[in-house]
């Protein structure tokens, strides 16, 4: 089969390997579509440079294609998306890729593989910042009274999701801080809720004064962040009200100043593959077995969708061109996909 590996200068490298064979606990699916992610270029480059190449697709809509030992809910050609195991083989960026059966799920007929490859790291990330990290109502047990949430990086997936996933909660208002993505962002929020977009651009102390006032005189104790850039959780610790809990989907820079009474929490979204920690038996791995399934049923019925999406040219070829246009931030309200069937070599 075809596969693309990731080096540390972002090149990437297609070679002819193996198919792989799924473990038990794993299936094995034919990838239609692989989604990109900002992390398929920092983690070869930044995080982990003297790492060998590496397929860091970890987004995967296609078939079932075989099942490994043990493994009950999933058969030979169902239609699913999987959410890969980071930094380990057999990545989306190929003709087959492997996930764990409890990080994947069914697709309706009518989901395409295009917006199913948008969701689930993306999709799991806000998931486990808003209801793991700062254990906020669930979509099935809405809240009913106002729950002021600001959210940073509002266009991009990661935060978009966070919006859609909190208005399932009923959490308002929703205070959203984006730039270019104004207008997608604008698409998401209930206005008629309390709901309020503020633009970075305008400088950190118009963020901060303008988040406060978004609130309308209510203490704000909960925030996502899902850039980590631009002073992004400095503005949110400065109008967070104490007790206050940040959610940030990188780490941040030590030394900061944090306000007292303001608590950051990293999203470590590769938890959902981890092993409950002793005298544990339920974390973020079965916390993602049972959201997961919930993603596929609010496909099914309507009330979830992926995120825009922009088809690169060229298959696994144009991963390389992707990757370097997300570290270039050129992608705004939009994630990257490819078709695998588009790369030369594959039937």
């Amino acid at each position: 089969m075809k596969e693309a590996l990731v080096d540390k200068t972002i090149t990437v490298i297609i070679r002819d390997t193996a198919i792989p064979v799924p473990r038990p606990g794993q299936v094995r699916i034919r990838v239609v579509v692989s989604g990109t992610n900002p992390k398929d270029w920092k983690v070869p480059s930044v995080w982990l440079q003297d790492a060998p190449p590496l397929n860091q697709g970890d987004d995967i809509a296609g078939y079932i294609d075989e099942v490994g030992d043990g493994v009950v809910g999933f058969k030979k050609g169902d239609k699913v998306a999987a959410f890969h195991q980071m930094l380990t083989p057999n990545g989306s960026y190929a003709e087959f890729a492997t996930a764990w059966e409890h990080t994947t799920f069914h697709l309706p007929v009518h989901t395409s593989f295009e917006e199913a490859a948008t969701i689930p790291l993306a999709a799991m990330t806000a998931a486990l910042g808003l209801y793991q990290r700062l254990n906020l109502p669930l979509p099935w047990n809405p809240t009913s009274e106002p729950v002021p949430l600001v959210v940073y990086g509002g266009a991009t997936a990661v935060g978009a999701f966070a919006i859609k996933f909190a208005k399932l909660s009923n959490i308002h208002p929703l205070i959203v801080v984006a730039g270019n993505g104004i207008p997608f962002v604008e698409t998401l929020i209930d206005r008629e809720k309390g709901d309020k977009v503020i633009d970075y651009r305008e400088g950190d102390e118009a963020v901060r004064s303008k988040i406060k006032a978004a609130a309308g005189g209510q203490p704000i104790h909960y925030a996502f962040d899902a850039v980590v850039e631009r002073n992004s959780y400095l503005n949110i610790s400065a109008a967070l009200t104490a007790l206050g809990k940040i959610a940030v989907v990188l780490s941040t820079k030590e030394g900061d100043q944090i306000p007292e009474g303001i608590q950051i929490h990293r999203i470590k979204v590769g938890a959902v593959h981890d092993d409950p920690a002793p005298g544990k038996t339920i974390e973020d791995r079965e916390f993602g077995a049972a959201f997961f399934p919930f993603l596929g049923r609010g496909l099914a019925q309507g009330w979830f969708s992926g995120h825009p999406y922009e088809v690169r040219p060229g298959g696994l070829n144009g991963i390389e061109g992707a990757l370097r246009d997300l570290k270039g931030g050129k992608a705004s309200a939009v994630k990257y996909v490819v078709r695998i069937s588009d790369t030369e070599g594959v039937q």
